[in-house]
Order: C-alpha cells, then structure tokens, then sequence
C-alpha cells in the first residue's frame, strides 16, 4: 500500500520545519510550488495524502488539490493556509474536495494528528475499491463465462473487441478504461437469450423471420438488463445498450441523444463491433473501412480516426493472414486458460467445435473437455500466448 506525503508550500523555512517533525512519522516528499508537486506526483506517485498551502505564486492551493483529484482520485486532500476567511474555505472545499482544512499557524502535533485521520481515510478509499472492483470482476467472469459456454462464438468476438477496445483507449487517452474495457467483453451477452439456430442462421447470412430478426434487434437491450442488475455498472450497461446508436442520431435506441451527448463507451463499441463485421474478425483493412466510410455520418469521427490510427493493415499480398509467433502444439488436454487459438478446434470428421481466434477460459476449456469424451477431436491444437490473451 502506497502511504507517501507530499507537502507543498512555498515558505522553504516553513517546509523544513514540518519536515524535521514528521519525516520519522510519514514517508514524505516536499515542493515550493504547485507546478514542482504536480512534476512529483507524476515521477514519484501516487501520493496517499497532500497537504498544500493556499497562497502560492503560479498555480495557488485550490488549483493545485483539484489537480491532484483530476489526476490521482484516491489522494486525499488538506489545505493548510493563513488565510481563514470563509470564502477562500467555501472554494477549497468546493473546488478540490478537501478533507481537512487547517490555518496557519498550525501546530506539528495538529499537522500530524491530520495526516494520520487523512491516512486511515485513504486505507478506507482504497480498501473499499478494491473489494469493489473484485466483487465486480467475479460478477463479470460470471458472465462471460456464460457467454462462453453458450455463444463462444460471441465470446471469441467479445474477446477480439476488448483487444481493440483497449487500442482505441489508448490512443483516445481515455480515463475511464476499466468500464469501457467491460463494455466490450459484455458486448454480445444478450446472445445468450438467442437460440443457437438463430444466431447460425445470422451468421450464414440466411433469411430471418420477422420473429428471429425481432430476438437479434433485442440485444443490446437484454445485454443491458442483465449487466445494470450488477451494482455500479449501470454506466457499462447503457453502453451496451447503446452500442447501434448512429452518432447523427440514428438507430436503436430511439431517443433525442446525438453527438458527444451519447455515452463514449457507445461511439466507440458502435464503430469497433460494425468493424468486427466488416473484416470478419481480422485486423480491418481498406475494404472494412471503406464500408463504415460510406456512412460515415453514423460514427464519431475522433473515435474512427483514432481506429483507423492504431487497427488499420494493409491485406497480405497473397491474401493469407500470417501465424501468430511463438506457436504451439497442444493436445486437448494440453490447454490452459489464456492460451490463444491460432487453428480451430475439430472432430476427426471435420465438424468444428471451436473457430480460431478464440482465448481459451476455464469455462471453455471444460466444455472442450466434455466434448471430446463424446466425439474424437483432432489433435494437437495450435495455440500461442498473444496480446489478445492478455
């Protein structure tokens, strides 16, 4: 557990102070300037805990704590100043979230009796987090691997869209990763209300009836009524639910939302997913983009560039996609989650099991597993550790 201290005042004699009575107490960083501590927290932090005085020439102590929200939500903030009116008290607390607000001269004892409390609250933050984010994360590979079990086709397109997903993240430099990095593993998980004969036929291109186009339109919205009964992740599931939404307005849902005003996760799902039907599930090329910029008005076009950018290949001249490096031969036996399908999974027949491109999980694995208890597969299986596994 991270627990440094970073002081920030631009009173050196003051500093040096506060640093020979504490420094035994907390591990503790210093500046003179908002700007220095900004530069701190970039090469040394995160920071547990921030004490900054108010009056600083550049950047002052209100601008500096909100700062250090923006960046670094989990510190916990004290302002420490001589300058004790309420209206400098009202815009601290309002504008940086402070925790404490202490004036000057403020004694040692007090200064330490202040981190300590803002020390336990920082221990609070981030133990409540992290059981948060691992109550949720089980609750999700719940999920998933439900998907998995019942569409792994779906589950194997899941899992290419997260890789891209994460692509277009970076480029974008987004903050929000962790809920849009879900939003595209749960993409395709009304699928699992689908009967399997539908979603072949779909794939196949057959004639639907009105019945079974009216289960495949629904989608997104079943997606979005199992995930939002998950706490805390209504946000992912209107992304889900969202994901058809033209960003000129048109497509499901029918609402008045267009633009920016549509949830990024959703842009950005909306252009990944109509890619992964373009080029099939391979690195989109010319002739994917070039279906999506025919109706180019439909996408954000940040999010479309920001694909073209970091997924765009050009096509192997004979057309043949290469294999994935560091392959390896496996019997079924042999497979462990993680491991990355570079060719599909057979019976002796001919009969597929499983497409390449897939990333093995616990749950498919079994399935593979009780599968060949009941036909031959063909063995050995190839398979990598790739970026998509991880």
């Amino acid at each position: 557990m991270n627990e440094q201290v970073i002081l920030v005042d631009d009173e050196p004699n003051v500093l040096a102070g506060y640093t020979r009575h504490l420094r035994r107490m907390f591990a503790l960083s210093t500046a003179t300037t908002g700007e220095a501590a900004i530069k701190i927290l970039t090469d040394e932090g995160p920071f547990a805990v921030v004490v900054s005085d108010m009056q600083m020439p550049g950047m002052n102590g209100v601008e500096l704590l909100a700062e250090f929200e923006k960046r670094t939500p989990d510190t916990v903030r004290i302002m420490l100043t001589g300058n004790a009116d309420q209206a400098t008290a009202v815009k601290a607390i309002n504008s940086g979230h402070i925790f404490r607000f202490l004036t000057k001269p403020c004694t040692h004892e007090e200064l330490a009796h202040a981190i300590e409390d803002a020390m336990a609250h920082h221990r609070l933050l981030t133990a409540e987090k992290d059981l948060l984010q691992r109550t949720l994360g089980g609750a999700v590979k719940v999920l998933v691997d439900v998907l998995a079990i019942v569409d792994p086709e779906s589950f194997g397109r899941a899992t290419k869209l997260r890789e891209w997903m994460r692509k277009i993240v970076s480029e974008l430099k987004l903050r929000n990763a962790w809920s849009l990095d879900l939003a595209a593993m749960l993409a395709f998980l009304g699928y699992v209300t689908v009967p399997a004969e539908v979603i072949a036929k779909r794939r196949a291109n057959a004639e639907l009836t009105d019945f079974e186009r009216s289960m495949l339109d629904k989608v997104p919205e079943v997606g979005r009524n199992l995930i939002v009964n998950i706490p805390r992740l209504k946000p992912v599931g209107n992304m889900v639910y969202m994901q058809r939404k033209g960003y000129d307005g048109s497509g499901f849902p029918e609402n008045d939302l267009v633009g920016d005003k549509i949830p990024i996760g959703a842009r950005i799902l909306h252009v990944l997913v109509d890619l992964l039907e373009a080029s099939n599930g391979q690195p989109p090329g010319p002739g994917a983009f070039g279906v999506l910029d025919a109706k180019h008005t439909k996408y954000d076009p940040k999010v479309l560039h920001a694909a073209r950018t970091c997924l765009f290949r050009e096509a192997p001249a004979d057309g043949a996609e290469p294999l994935e490096d560091s392959v390896l031969l496996r019997p079924i036996t042999g497979l462990v989650a993680g491991h990355f399908l570079v060719s599909d999974i057979k019976t002796d027949s001919g009969k597929l099991v499983l497409a390449k491109g897939h990333v093995m999980s616990d749950a498919l694995i079994a399935k593979i597993h009780n599968l060949a208890k009941i036909h031959k597969l063909a063995e050995p299986i190839m398979v990598t550790y790739s970026a998509s596994s991880n």
